[in-house]
C-alpha cells in the first residue's frame, strides 16, 4: 500500500504507540490522520484530526466511522492490560481484555471494511503482541485476548482480500510506554516500532515482527512448548 497521501485512522492515538503511529504516518506523507481516543482532547500531535471513539462501544464506533468516510488505512492500536493472573485474577478482567482486544478490534474492522473497499482497498494494521504466541501467568488474560485477536486478524486477511484490503499484524514485546512502565526489563522504542510496522504495510507484508523478542519467539514456534517455554527446563524465558 502507498502511504503517501493516505488517510489513516489510528485508535488509542493519544499516547504511547498510537501517538507514534500518528507521527510516523505524517512523516511517511499521509494526507490526513484521524487520531482516535476516548478523550480526543488528549491528542497532542499537531495536524492530527482528534476523533472520539471507544472501541468497546458499538455506537461510538459507528459514529466515528460515519465521521471518517475517506479512510484508506485503519490502525487498530487501542488496548489495555489488567495483568490478570491465571489463578486468581478477576474473571471480569479477562472479559474486559477480550471485549477490548478481540471484540473491539473486530468492531472497528467490520465498520471500516466497506469504507476501505469504497476507497480502493487500503489496509488494516492490527497491533498484536509477542504474547499472541506465548503466555505468562501474570498476564494470562491479556495473552489469551491477543492470541484470539491474532486468529481474528488472520480471518480478516482472508475475508477482505477480495476487496483488495491488505491486513498486517504487528507483533511486539514490551514498549517504552506508560502501559509497560511497571514491567522490568528492556523495552523497545515505540517510534521505531511504528515506523517498522508502516514499512511492512508499504511492502504488503502480512506480519511485522517489531523487535528482537518477537523474532526470537516466532523462530521458536516450530519447536513447540519445549522451545517456547525453556524455563520449564531451567532455561531463560523468551519474554
Amino acid at each position: 500500500m502507498k502511504l503517501e497521501e493516505s488517510v489513516a485512522f489510528v485508535t488509542g492515538a493519544n499516547r504511547g504507540l498510537g501517538e507514534q503511529f500518528v507521527r510516523a504516518l505524517f512523516d511517511a506523507g499521509a494526507a490526513k490522520v484521524y487520531a482516535g481516543a476516548r478523550d480526543p482532547g488528549k491528542v497532542a500531535v499537531p495536524g492530527a484530526v482528534p476523533m472520539a471513539v471507544d472501541i468497546t462501544d458499538h455506537d461510538s464506533v459507528a459514529a466515528a466511522c460515519r465521521a471518517a468516510p475517506d479512510v484508506t488505512l485503519l490502525v487498530n492500536n487501542a488496548g489495555s492490560t489488567t495483568r490478570a493472573h491465571i489463578l486468581d485474577g478477576d474473571l471480569e478482567s479477562f472479559r474486559r481484555e477480550f471485549e477490548t482486544h478481540v471484540v473491539g478490534t473486530l468492531a472497528m474492522s467490520r465498520a471500516f471494511a466497506p469504507v476501505l473497499g469504497r476507497n480502493g482497498g487500503g489496509a488494516v494494521v492490527n497491533v498484536l503482541s509477542v504474547l499472541s504466541w506465548v503466555s505468562i501467568p501474570v498476564s494470562a488474560g491479556y495473552a489469551a485476548a491477543k492470541a484470539a485477536e491474532w486468529s481474528v486478524t488472520n480471518a480478516l486477511r482472508l475475508a477482505l482480500a477480495g476487496q483488495g484490503t491488505q491486513v498486517t499484524a504487528l507483533h511486539v514485546s514490551y514498549l517504552a510506554t506508560d502501559m509497560a512502565a511497571g514491567v522490568p526489563g528492556p523495552k523497545s522504542d515505540p517510534g521505531e516500532v511504528a515506523r517498522s510496522a508502516l514499512g511492512g504495510v508499504a511492502a504488503g507484508l502480512p506480519e511485522v515482527l517489531g523487535d528482537n523478542v518477537s523474532r526470537r519467539v516466532r523462530a521458536a514456534l516450530p519447536g513447540g512448548p519445549a522451545a517456547l517455554y525453556p524455563q520449564l527446563r531451567g532455561g531463560q524465558s523468551l519474554v
